[in-house]
C-alpha cells in the first residue's frame, strides 16, 4: 500500500497554484510583497526547488534532472533575481517537480515513512523521516500559497484557493 491516501489533497493543491501561475502575466509575477520581498515568480520557483532539493538532493530519489533543478543542491535560476521567468518556464517547474512528489506517493509505503534520513548541513548532521520531509514541503508550500494569496489580494488578483471542490 502506498501513502498516496495520505495525502490525497496534495495534487489539487499544486494543480491550484499552477493554475493561477499559468494565468499571470509578465508584469503580475514581477509583483512584489514589500519593496525587500522577493517578486512573485521568485517565490514560486523557489517553492518548485525545494521539492528537488528535499527529494533528490536530500532523500536520493530520481528526477532531479527532469527539472529546472538537475543539480538540486547548487543554486537555482529562482535565485537570480535579475533573470525572471515566465508562467510557462513556472508551470514546467511545478509540474516536472510534482512529478517527483507524485512517484514519492506512489512508491513510499507507510513503513518506509519512519525511515530516517540523514542530512548535512551547515557542518552538522541532522536527521528527517521520511514523513517529516513530506510534511516539511507541504506546509512549506502551504505557507508560500498564502503569501502569494495576499499578494495577489492586495493587487486585485485572482488568489490561491487551494480547498475550492472542484
Amino acid at each position: 500500500m502506498s501513502i498516496r491516501q495520505f495525502y490525497d489533497r496534495w495534487p489539487q493543491y499544486n494543480r491550484r497554484l499552477t493554475q493561477v501561475v499559468a494565468a499571470m502575466t509578465d508584469d503580475q509575477l514581477a509583483i512584489r510583497p514589500a519593496p525587500e520581498g522577493w517578486p512573485i515568480w521568485a517565490t514560486v520557483g523557489h517553492t518548485a526547488a525545494m521539492r528537488t532539493y528535499w527529494l533528490c538532493a536530500v532523500v536520493g530519489e530520481p528526477g532531479a534532472e527532469t527539472t529546472p533543478w538537475p543539480d538540486p543542491d547548487g543554486d537555482g535560476w529562482e535565485d537570480d533575481l535579475d533573470h525572471p521567468r515566465s508562467a510557462a518556464e513556472l508551470v514546467r517547474a511545478l509540474d516536472t517537480t510534482f512529478a517527483i512528489i507524485e512517484g514519492c506517493l506512489d512508491r513510499w509505503t507507510p513503513e518506509l515513512i519512519d525511515e530516517v534520513i540523514e542530512r548535512q548541513y551547515d557542518g552538522r548532521v541532522q536527521l528527517h523521516s521520511r514523513a517529516s520531509i513530506l510534511q516539511r514541503l507541504l506546509t512549506h508550500e502551504a505557507y508560500h500559497c498564502g503569501e502569494l494569496s495576499q499578494t495577489l489580494g492586495i493587487h486585485d488578483l485572482p488568489q490561491i484557493d487551494l480547498w475550492r471542490p472542484d
